[in-house]
């Protein structure tokens, strides 16, 4: 599932909120599209806050928007060169 673009993701999370609110799911699997539907939220929300580390990183070097690769850390590769 962590393969899926931003895009992707948010289109299955929209699908399976529509099923939910249709309520035609057995208990079962209302719960285990419940259960889809917070993992895909999480991979959502994971992609937006790695996007918006970048965009801080770009906005980061002098106000000049120079692209600079990030670590998990949130840190720019080259910031101890700076």
């Amino acid at each position: 599932m962590s393969k899926k673009s931003f895009e992707e993701a948010l289109e299955s999370l929209e699908q399976i909120t529509r099923e939910l609110e249709n309520g035609d799911l057995s208990l079962e699997k209302s719960l285990k599209k419940f259960d889809e539907g917070i993992k895909l939220a999480e991979l959502c929300n994971h992609k937006l806050e790695e996007a918006q580390q970048k965009v801080d990183l770009l906005l980061k070097k002098d106000g000049k928007l120079i692209s600079v690769p990030f670590t998990a850390s949130g840190t720019a590769a080259d910031e101890d060169d700076a």
